[in-house]
């Protein structure tokens, strides 16, 4: 399984809870799209997770700013993922970035509001923020192989409730 989460906003653990906490150390690959604000934060997590590919975002302390980038692409099931905290040009320039990395998604954070868009060239994904949701509901996304291809998934809850299902098709 592939977990997403974004906009963590700790200054000294991983803030980490119920689903969202069994699905991060349960993980294949756990993604985060961003704004662990503080270096123990992204400790607590490289020491949780199995695989830990993360950004920095736009609140990153600088020590973590100077361990992270700013852009990547992760492949997961055939899946290629171009993951950023934000586009300055929104959803455009989200897409516009994964065309330029051939990537089948991309993955964002930043608006704390759990999300996913295919209905632009390149679906969009957001987790959302498991932990400083700033009134959205708080989420992360669970994604697992599907038979012939693609991945299903969902955004999930703390608390396990699901928000929404989705379908990533391979191009």
């Amino acid at each position: 399984m592939l977990v997403v989460v974004s906009d963590t906003h700790g200054t000294e653990d991983h803030r980490l809870r119920g689903r969202t906490r069994e699905a991060a150390e349960g993980a294949d690959l756990v993604v985060h799209a961003g704004d662990f604000h503080r270096v123990p934060v992204l400790d607590a997590f490289e020491a949780t997770t199995a695989r830990l590919r993360a950004v920095f975002g736009n609140n990153a302390s600088a020590a973590v700013r100077d361990r992270l980038p700013e852009i990547r692409t992760v492949e997961y099931a055939d899946v290629t993922f171009v993951v950023t905290h934000r586009h300055r040009s929104g959803d455009t320039g989200l897409v516009m970035l994964a065309r330029a990395r051939d990537a089948d998604v991309a993955i964002c954070g930043h608006s704390h509001r759990p999300r996913f868009d295919d209905s632009t060239a390149v679906p969009i994904l957001n987790p959302g923020s498991y932990a400083q949701p700033r009134g959205n509901r708080p989420a992360h996304a669970e994604l697992t192989a599907a038979d012939g291809g693609g991945l299903n998934g969902r955004l999930v809850t703390p608390d396990g409730d699901v928000v929404e299902r989705l379908r990533i098709g391979t191009n």
